[in-house]
């Protein structure tokens, strides 16, 4: 007989004790593990971290083999795995009806179950008796369930099956914006129930799709059906919301030990170094302790402090359970795999012998890995004093099999009895490895014939897209209504996956359908529903980030190809010749470079076999499933101009069906100027009062529709400059002459005010019989005549028609979460509350646009640009979101105000006419102008003339980025000393009398005189800038963690009569979002934007005293007296200088200056003097006595 050797010796100890640790927790029924003896309950999560060993030691025993017991020790051990696996399945498919209702609902009481009985696989709580959300658990379960599979093991038996991961995968893909209870099952910190969202669950999740991408569940013994598909937008929305958010854990922990799984195995979730490495940095420098690592900060498990007869805790609470958290060893045997991974041999030594140390051992030899180590009640007091001094005692599971797991793992790995690629077959261990440049493939395809023939004559060669057979391109419209089929079961009640746009990525690709090649064009190319695409150059720009965005984001093997249509809309106004924008944009392309991304032009053909193809069987023919069908348009065809691109599109209609009305949509320039949100107001109240309604009853009529009395009554006394609208013999309108009315309408906004009457009292579906035709319904006119603005570019006129038909973007509610997910709140509507709406929590599609409209006060066309912002906030804050920087809530309302108003300031306009040119900004500008709020960059304003058939009375303008040069670099650069004009401050002071009084905050400000170009150029700048940054919410970097430590020396802090506690600091860190969140919700109770950047001004000046060895400042700091009493020290020494008369005026609103509004920051007449000197007076008994202390 053959002697075993050292390592089979070695391996049947590490046999013995994983079974004397692990196994003998296991089912034989269900092959679920126990948390320990007497704990039945099997939680998902522990169980997968759990069976880990047992996998790693099957693949030692078959790696090692000295004969052929250990080959049958190594089956049974691997169908000890599968059992465990399938265990956990067939728990989830028990819940089945939970999954389909979750992947709509996305609700906490429609969740997973987080725990199960081992012995029966049912579950052992209700719905709401646990936190069972937990997305990561679901996540792991999947994440190796393809690890497993891909090194050998075959889990998954039937083809039901299959259909129930791929909806398992349908269940986490959204999970970026789900708040969950997150690895610990707790949610927020307090333990009261409250879920949020998880850097570990979102982690997770990307790395569990990316996994299980493309991965034949079946393994050798599959084909097409067996194969899970993810849409890598999903994964990158992920993967987004992942590196927003870290080092940062969640709203309410600022860091947490459980993220080393998604900084490291099994997850290998981030793919930047160097924020692995900060978020390794902040564990080992904020968790660590001598017997491994705390959770989190705070947290009160099993913390001698704790009150075991409750689950949660009082927010004050929190504070008892610093430097006092409970230590655990788990975390070392992450770190430890991780040096392995990273063959880091002294990281690997260290841990081992640090777990060496806290290992309890058996008599009979067997090592134990304990759950946690606990400070003594006895010795808390000391360790309070002094961290990390006090010897702590084991306490909790013993073992923790979740650790006991990871620790045989670990040392099959540091021992070389396993590679790390054994136990990651996918090789996510690469994640941070670097990736090939992209080069992404463009192919350019004409709408049909007549366009083809245009580019010609440009020396631009380009197939059509009856060109291209058989080859077909259809909208992505329908690869959304395509994906809805993917895991369809009738026999298990799963409906597939719910409707979701498809990004950029997943259009991206090529698929293979039925046999058929198909590509996909973009959303941003749609013109189906928003009129976004009816903006060439708006067009360009979002090509432009979409290049950016896959040369960025692309993973997959093969290169993207991307298809670009251009349609009918890109023409110019004549339809003789192609926009210039867009041949700008091809003759770039055909360069080989657009925008920074490398680029290659070409036809379709030529790019098949270098494009990424996905084979979507599940629409194979012996599927039930019809193939191409728009459910938006409700027709089947997908060659209809509604449904797809059609071979001869132009051809067949050229266009609506409603061409014989365009005789009847015609414009002429107008006298009248309209400000589009007052009119419509005017023209329906109008018409009540023409049809006999009284005033008051009218006030009652509209009170639920925020319509103000005071249009009424303006439109009561100005009767004569409104429509004439007629009367039957009852005196009520006559709908019937307003429809032949409306052929002698002068103006295209004429047509759309009668129209929005009938709109109103008839209904979209009346029938107006225009013409003497049948079937010409009020919403088939509205679209005639949004089709006819188009084609003039009246961008006002479009958002109105756009707001009778409640058109809103497609990708709304998109937009509003990916601004949530990263952390920004969102209000709409001007302040205060409850008018001010504040959006916290993502929302479903419908409700959202209930809410903007209610927010709106009913002004459809402020509620149509609000979604225009909320979709451009979203593209920013996706691609470039350092623009957000230290913003927390962003406030559309204000956003669009200051927006009007800085249009006011570079127009020198009123602010009627200001709104007006607002509302007829192309969206490409109105992105534009946005940006440089954003940015706090100079912007011009370019005026031009409109066409003559222009309905508009606003000049075209157009925004562009200034130059950085003299007073536009001074006040850019934020607080800065501005040496050279303070020499001359007593000339300003006196100069200043001279000149008119500067601007309100409501109103624009006019240009100095040419006697004083050197202050008349920075006049209003500093105002300018803080109305900006107060209407963004920006505040310094570091303020909140300021805020915090300035609290710990005083009882709280008043401002605009609202209190923040000094209590909050008893319960949050100072880095938690949730603290962050708290601050902005006082500060956001100020109306005024400015005053709201005074008033932190002056508390960031109040945190400079945070450092000074003071134990205490006093009680409630009312900060507004404090910015009262820095105004009172400005005005005197204003008067000191002769002022007098207009320059000492204050903002009715606020009692403030507004010459101090409009001073700089920083120097010797800056506000921040003036504010230090209002602090030391106010602050002056809690001060130290020596000069030097303060300064």
């Amino acid at each position: 007989m053959r002697s075993r050797s050292n390592s089979g010796v070695r391996l049947d100890g590490y046999a013995r004790l994983v079974q004397r640790t692990i196994l003998c927790h296991q089912n034989p029924v269900t092959g679920l593990l126990s948390a320990s003896t007497d704990h039945k309950d099997a939680w998902v999560r522990d169980n997968v971290y759990s069976i880990l060993a047992v996998w790693g030691l099957g693949m030692a025993y078959r790696k090692n083999a000295d004969r052929d017991e250990d080959k049958a020790k190594a089956y049974e051990l691997e169908q000890n795995v599968v059992k465990l696996m399938r265990g956990l399945l067939q728990c989830m498919m028990r819940q089945v009806d939970k999954v389909e209702k979750f992947k709509c609902t996305q609700s906490t009481k429609d969740c997973l179950h987080a725990k199960y009985n081992s012995a029966t696989c049912a579950t052992v709580v209700g719905d709401d008796q646990w936190g069972h959300l937990q997305v990561d658990a679901t996540s792991l379960y999947l994440l190796f369930l393809a690890q497993m599979t891909a090194s050998g093991l075959r889990i998954i038996f039937t083809l039901d099956e299959v259909t129930f991961i791929q909806n398992l995968v349908f269940y986490i893909e959204a999970a970026y914006k789900v708040a969950d209870y997150g690895i610990w099952e707790r949610g927020d910190k307090t333990n009261q129930g409250i879920p949020e969202l998880n850097a570990s669950s979102v982690g997770m999740a990307k790395a569990a799709l990316e996994a299980i991408d493309e991965l034949d569940l079946f393994g050798a013994h599959g084909g097409h059906k067996s194969v899970i598909h993810v849409l890598p937008d999903e994964v990158e929305h992920c993967q987004s919301i992942l590196y927003s958010m870290l080092p940062r854990a969640s709203t309410s922990k600022e860091i947490d030990a459980g993220l080393l799984s998604i900084i490291s195995y099994p997850a290998f979730a981030v793919e930047d170094l160097n924020l692995v490495n900060v978020t390794k940095s902040e564990i080992l420098s904020k968790l660590q302790g001598r017997y491994g690592c705390c959770r989190f900060l705070r947290d009160g498990y099993k913390t001698p402090r704790e009150d075991p007869n409750r689950l949660h805790y009082d927010p004050a609470e929190l504070k008892l359970f610093e430097n006092i958290e409970c230590e655990w060893p788990v975390f070392w045997t992450y770190f430890l795999i991780d040096g392995v991974f990273n063959e880091d041999k002294i990281q690997v030594q260290e841990y081992r012998e640090a777990l060496e140390g806290i290992l309890i051992r058996e008599k009979n030899g067997i090592v134990l890995m304990p759950e946690l180590y606990a400070v003594p009640p006895e010795k808390v007091d000391e360790e309070y004093e002094n961290p990390h001094s006090v010897d702590r005692v084991p306490v909790g599971k013993l073992p923790h099999l979740w650790g006991q797991s990871l620790y045989v793992l670990s040392c099959l790995l540091a021992e070389g009895f396993l590679a790390a690629g054994e136990i990651d077959p996918l090789n996510r261990r690469f994640s941070t490895g670097l990736k090939p440049d992209v080069v992404v493939q463009v192919t350019v395809l004409a709408e049909s014939n007549q366009i083809k023939n245009l580019l010609q004559d440009h020396g631009i060669n380009v197939q059509s897209i009856a060109d291209i057979h058989p080859l077909r391109v259809q909208p992505a419209r329908i690869l959304s209504n395509l994906y809805t089929m993917l895991g369809r079961n009738k026999n298990m009640k799963l409906s597939g996956r719910p409707h979701r746009h498809i990004g950029v990525l997943g259009t991206s690709k090529l698929y293979v359908i039925r046999n058929q090649i198909f590509a996909f064009t973009p959303q941003f190319t749609d013109q189906h529903h928003f009129y976004l695409a009816l903006d060439n150059q708006m067009i360009v720009e979002m090509l432009k980030i979409e290049l950016a965005y896959l040369t960025s984001c692309w993973r997959m093997t093969g290169r993207p190809t991307l298809t670009f249509p251009i349609t009918h809309t890109m023409l110019v106004d004549d339809g003789t010749d192609i926009h210039p924008a867009v041949l700008a944009t091809i003759r770039k392309l055909e360069d080989g470079y657009f925008g920074g991304a490398r680029v290659k032009i070409g036809k379709l053909s030529e790019f098949l076999t270098t494009s990424f193809h996905t084979h979507l069987s599940f629409l194979d023919p012996d599927c039930d499933v019809k193939l191409l069908h728009d459910s938006n348009e409700g027709r089947d065809s997908p060659d209809s101009e509604y449904g797809g691109y059609s071979a001869d599109f132009c051809e067949k209609g050229s266009g609506c069906p409603l061409l014989f009305l365009s005789f009847f949509f015609f414009s002429l320039p107008s006298s009248i100027n309209r400000i589009y949100f007052c009119r419509v107001m005017l023209q329906v109240c109008c018409m009540f009062l023409m049809g006999g309604y009284s005033l008051n009853l009218i006030c009652y009529f509209f009170q639920d529709h925020f319509f103000d009395s005071f249009f009424i009554h303006l439109c009561y006394q100005d009767r004569g400059n409104v429509l004439h609208l007629p009367k039957d013999a009852h005196g009520d309108l006559d709908c019937r002459k307003l429809v032949e009315q409306l052929k002698e309408c002068t103006t295209l906004h004429d047509q759309a005010d009668i129209l929005y009457i009938l709109h109103i009292l008839k209904g979209a579906d009346w029938d107006t019989e225009l013409g003497g035709q049948y079937g010409v319904t009020v919403h088939c006119l509205l679209n005639e005549l949004y089709r006819k603005a188009g084609l003039n570019q009246e961008w006002g006129l479009i958002r109105y028609i756009s707001g009778i038909l409640k058109k809103r973007v497609e990708v709304l509610a998109e937009a509003c979460t990916d601004l949530l997910s990263h952390h920004k709140q969102l209000t709409v509507g001007l302040p205060p509350e409850p008018r001010e709406k504040i959006i916290t929590t993502p929302l479903p599609p419908e409700e959202l646009i209930d809410l903007i409209y209610e927010a709106s006060g009913q002004d459809i066309s402020i509620a149509v640009l609000t979604q225009e912002i909320i979709m451009y906030l979203a593209m920013y804050v996706r691609s470039q979101p350092s623009l957000f920087v230290e913003m927390l809530r962003l406030r559309i309302g204000l956003i669009i105000q200051v927006m009007a108003t800085e249009l006011a300031r570079s127009l020198k306009c009123s602010g009627e006419e200001a709104s007006e040119s607002l509302m007829n900004l192309s969206p490409f500008d109105m992105k534009n102008l946005l940006h440089h709020i954003l940015s706090g960059k100079e912007f011009g304003v370019e005026r031009s003339l409109r066409p003559v058939d222009s309905s508009s009375s606003s000049p075209a303008i157009s925004i562009h980025e200034m130059g950085h040069s003299g007073a536009t670099k001074t006040e850019r650069s934020g607080i800065t000393k501005l040496k050279s004009e303070m020499k001359q401050v007593r000339i300003f002071w006196h100069s200043r009398c001279l000149l008119s009084t500067p601007s309100s905050p409501t109103s624009a400000s006019p240009a100095g005189s040419s006697g004083d170009m050197s202050w008349g150029d920075r006049k209003g700048q500093w105002l300018r800038r803080r109305r900006l940054d107060g209407a963004i919410n920006r505040v310094p970097v570091g303020f909140y963690e300021k805020v915090w430590k300035i609290l710990q020396k005083c009882h709280g802090l008043s401002i605009d009569g609202y209190v923040l506690p000094s209590s909050t600091t008893r319960e949050m860190t100072p880095c938690e979002i949730k603290f962050a969140v708290h601050v902005e919700s006082v500060l956001n109770h100020v109306p005024q934007p400015e005053y709201r950047q005074l008033l932190v001004e002056a508390i960031l000046v109040l945190t400079f005293l945070s450092d000074i060895e003071v134990n205490s400042i006093g009680g409630i700091i009312h900060v507004d007296r404090i910015v009262h009493m820095a105004n009172d020290l400005f005005l005197q020494e204003l008067k000191s200088f002769g002022a007098t008369g207009g320059i000492l005026e204050k903002d009715v609103a606020t009692g403030i200056c507004h010459f101090f509004y409009d001073s700089a920051p920083s120097g010797a007449y800056g506000t921040m003097t003036y504010l230090t000197k209002a602090i030391i007076i106010y602050l002056h008994d809690f001060l130290p006595s020596t000069g030097c202390a303060m300064q």
